[in-house]
C-alpha cells in the first residue's frame, strides 16, 4: 500500500495526540467511570458515610454548594470523584458529618451546635424564600422525602431533597417568620441476604421533624428542640438526626424502581400512547396519498408519445431540468446539513446507549458526558456528508467548508454558554462551570472536534460527485406566479406543526424532568418518539415538496430544510408557554437561563430536523425525475 497523503497523515497524528492529552487533562471528567453499578455488602455495625450534593431550587435554578449555609462540617471537607456531566449539572459531592452504623438505629445524635450571626441568618433566611431543597447521597442513592398523595390512593409521591426551612406565623400572630429544619429522621431501607447476614442498601428516606421522642436509655441532653427552629441573629442551632433501619423485600437490582415512578405513570403512558397513534395514523395517510399520486403521475408521463404532448402537460416534470440547480447559499446549506448529521449520529447512539440502561439516573452526569463525547466523534460525519453535498454543488474549496462546518452551530451555542456561565459566576452558584472544565470542552472541540470534520471533509471531497438524474439548463426557468398557500413562509409554518405534534406530550415530561428536578427515565419511549419524529419530518417534507413541483417551483433546497426545520420555532413557543404557566421563577437572570438554554436546544432541533427533512426530499426527487422518461 501506499503512503497516505501528507495532509492525512497530519490529520491523524493531530487526532491520536489530542484524543490522549485530553484524557489526561480532563482525569476524573472523561474516565469510564460508572457510579453505581457494582452492589456493596454492608455487615451490621459497618460505617454509612452520608454524602451531601448541591443545593437546589426551581425557583432560582442556580444550584449551590452545600457548605455554602452554614450548615455542620466534617473535620476535613472531601469532594467526591465526578464526571463532564456532573461539573456541567453543578453537582459538588463531598462528605458529611451524618454517619450512620448498619442496622444500628440511632436517636437524638447531636451533630453539631452553632450561634447565627447577622450573615449566616441572612443566608439562610434567602434559601428559605427561594425554597431550597438539601440534597443528600447514601450508597448512590439520593435521599428522598415521602409526600402521601392527596386522594390517599396508592404509594406517596417521593421528592428528591428536603427543604432547608419554611416560612410560618406564630399562634396569633400575622408576622412571618422563618424556621429552620435543623432535625433530621433518616429511614434506611436494606436488603438482607440470609446465608451471609450481609445487606445492601435499596432505599434512603427522609423527613423534616420536631424532635418530639428520644432514646431514654441515651445520656445525650437536647435543650429547646421541641419547638421550631426560629431563624434569628443570635440564636443557637441545634442540628440533630435520627436513624431508623427497615428490611425491604425490594432487591438491589431493582431498588431505583421507587424513585422513577415518582409520577403519575398512566396518564404519561396514556398521553404518550394516543399522541403515537394519531402520529402514525396521519403518516399512515399521508404515505397512502403520496404513494398512488405519484404512481398515477409516472405511469401518465411515461405514456405521453410525442414532444407537443409533453409541452401540454404541466406538473413538476416540466421543471426537470431546473430542479437540481444549486441553490443560493449553497455553502451555507452544505454546513447546515453537514452539522444536522452531526446531531442525527449523536442522538440516535444516545438513544441506543439509554435504551440499552447505560445512561440510567444512577450514573449521574452519564447521559450528558455521552452526548458530549458522542457530539465531538460523529464530527466525522459532518465533514463528510458537508463536502459529499458541497461537490456535487460543482464546489472546490472543501477546507472552507469543513471549517465553516466546524465553527458554525459550536461557535454560537458556545458564545451562549458562556455568557450565561458569566451570569452563574456572578450569582456564586456552584452551577457555573469551572476554568479547568472550560478548557477541557474548548480542548473537546478544537482538538478532538475540527480534526475530525477536517479528515471526514478530506474524504467525502474524494468520492466521486453525485451525479444528477436529469441535465440542467443553463438559463434558469420562469416560476409562474403562486397561489396564497403555496406562499414560502406560509408552507414553511404549516410544516412544522405535525413534526412538532409528535413530540409535544414527550416535550412536556422532558422539560419537567429538567426544570423540576425530576428524573426522566422511559428512553424507550423516547426512541420511539423519536422514530416517529423521523418519519413525520420526512413525509411532511416529501408532500409539500411535492405540491411545490407541482406547482413548476423548483426552488425547493432551502425549503425543504426550512419546512421541517420550523418546528423548532413551535419548540420555543412551547418553551415559553411552559415558563409562564409551569414555572415560578422571578429572578431575570434564573429568566435569562432558561430562556438561553432553550434557545440553544430549539437552534439543534431546527439543525436536526431541518437535515431529516432535507434527505428525505432530496432522495424523493432524484426517485421521481430518475422514474419518467426525458428526451
Amino acid at each position: 500500500m501506499g503512503r497516505a497523503p501528507v495532509g492525512f497523515r497530519a490529520i491523524r497524528t493531530v487526532f491520536i495526540f489530542t484524543t490522549i492529552c485530553v484524557l489526561l487533562f480532563t482525569d476524573n471528567a472523561l474516565c469510564f467511570y460508572l457510579p453505581g453499578v457494582a452492589p456493596e455488602d454492608f455487615q451490621k455495625g459497618d460505617p454509612l458515610n452520608v454524602k451531601v450534593n448541591k443545593l437546589t431550587s426551581i425557583k432560582t435554578q442556580l444550584p449551590y454548594s452545600y457548605y455554602t449555609l452554614p450548615f455542620c462540617r466534617p473535620s476535613t471537607i472531601i469532594d467526591s470523584r465526578e464526571n463532564l456531566g456532573e461539573v456541567l449539572r453543578g453537582d459538588r459531592i463531598e462528605n458529611s458529618p451524618y454517619v450512620f452504623k448498619m442496622r444500628e438505629p440511632q436517636m437524638c445524635n447531636v451533630v453539631c451546635r452553632l450561634i447565627l450571626d447577622a450573615k449566616s441568618t441572612k443566608e439562610f433566611k434567602e434559601k428559605i424564600e427561594d425554597e431550597y431543597r438539601v440534597n443528600m447521597i447514601l450508597d448512590n442513592l439520593p435521599l428522598v422525602v415521602p409526600i402521601p398523595r392527596s386522594e390517599q390512593e396508592g404509594p406517596p409521591i417521593y421528592q428528591l431533597g428536603f427543604h432547608v426551612g419554611l416560612k410560618g406565623q406564630y399562634s396569633g400572630s400575622k408576622e412571618e417568620k422563618y424556621f429552620l429544619h435543623n432535625h433530621l429522621s433518616f429511614t434506611v431501607k436494606f436488603h438482607k441476604d440470609q446465608q451471609t447476614d450481609s445487606a445492601r442498601i435499596v432505599g434512603q428516606w427522609g423527613t423534616n421533624t420536631r424532635l418530639t421522642t428520644c432514646d431514654p436509655h441515651d445520656k445525650k441532653t437536647v435543650t429547646s428542640s421541641n419547638s421550631p427552629q426560629e431563624v434569628e441573629d443570635k440564636q443557637e442551632v441545634i442540628f440533630t438526626y435520627d436513624v431508623s433501619f427497615q428490611e425491604s423485600e425490594v432487591k438491589w437490582a431493582s431498588r431505583w424502581d421507587t424513585y422513577l415512578l415518582m409520577t403519575d405513570d398512566q396518564i404519561h403512558w396514556f398521553s404518550i400512547v394516543n399522541s403515537l397513534m394519531i402520529v402514525l395514523f396521519l403518516s399512515g395517510m399521508v404515505a397512502m396519498i403520496m404513494l398512488r399520486t405519484l404512481y398515477r403521475d409516472i405511469s401518465r408521463y411515461n405514456e405521453l408519445e410525442t414532444q407537443e404532448e409533453a409541452q401540454e402537460e404541466t406538473g413538476w416534470k416540466l421543471v426537470h431540468a431546473d430542479v437540481f440547480r444549486p441553490p443560493s447559499n449553497s455553502d451555507l446549506l452544505c454546513v447546515y446539513v453537514g452539522t444536522g448529521v452531526q446531531f442525527l449520529g449523536m442522538v440516535l447512539v444516545t438513544m441506543m446507549f439509554a435504551v440499552l440502561g447505560f445512561l440510567s439516573p444512577s450514573n449521574r452526569g452519564g447521559l450528558m458526558t455521552a452526548m458530549l463525547l458522542l457530539w465531538v466523534f460523529m464530527g466525522i460525519f459532518a465533514g463528510y456528508a458537508a463536502a459529499r453535498l458541497y461537490k456535487m454543488f460543482k464546489g472546490t474549496e472543501w477546507k472552507r467548508i469543513a471549517l465553516r462546518t466546524s465553527f458554525l452551530f459550536p461557535a454560537a451555542a458556545f458564545c451562549v454558554f458562556f455568557i450565561l456561565n458569566a451570569l452563574i459566576w456572578g450569582q456564586k452558584s456552584s452551577g457555573a462551570v469551572p476554568f479547568g472544565t472550560m478548557f477541557a470542552l474548548v480542548f473537546l472541540w478544537f482538538g478532538i472536534s475540527v480534526p475530525l470534520v477536517f479528515l471526514g471533509s478530506y474524504v467525502g471531497f474524494k468520492k466521486p460527485a453525485i451525479e444528477d438524474p436529469v441535465k440542467t439548463n443553463k438559463i434558469p426557468r420562469q416560476i409562474p406566479e403562486q397561489t396564497w398557500y403555496m406562499n414560502p413562509i406560509f408552507s414553511i409554518l404549516i410544516g412544522g406543526i405535525l413534526p412538532f405534534g409528535a413530540v409535544f406530550i414527550e416535550l412536556f415530561f422532558i422539560l419537567t424532568s429538567i426544570w423540576l428536578n425530576q428524573f426522566y427515565y422511559i428512553f424507550g419511549f423516547l426512541f420511539i418518539v423519536f422514530i416517529i419524529l423521523l418519519v413525520t419530518c420526512s413525509e411532511i417534507t416529501i408532500v409539500l415538496c411535492y405540491f411545490q413541483l407541482c406547482s413548476e417551483d423548483y426552488l425547493w433546497w432551502w425549503r425543504s430544510y426550512l419546512t421541517s426545520g420550523s418546528s423548532a420555532l413551535y419548540l420555543f413557543l412551547y418553551a415559553t408557554f411552559y415558563f409562564f404557566t409551569k414555572l415560578d421563577i422571578t429572578k431575570p437572570v434564573s429568566g435569562a437561563l432558561y430562556f438561553g438554554y432553550m434557545l440553544i436546544a430549539s437552534y439543534a432541533f431546527f439543525v436536526l430536523t431541518g437535515t431529516i427533512g432535507f434527505y428525505a426530499c432530496f432522495w424523493f426527487t432524484r426517485l421521481i425525475y430518475s422514474s419518467v422518461k426525458i428526451d
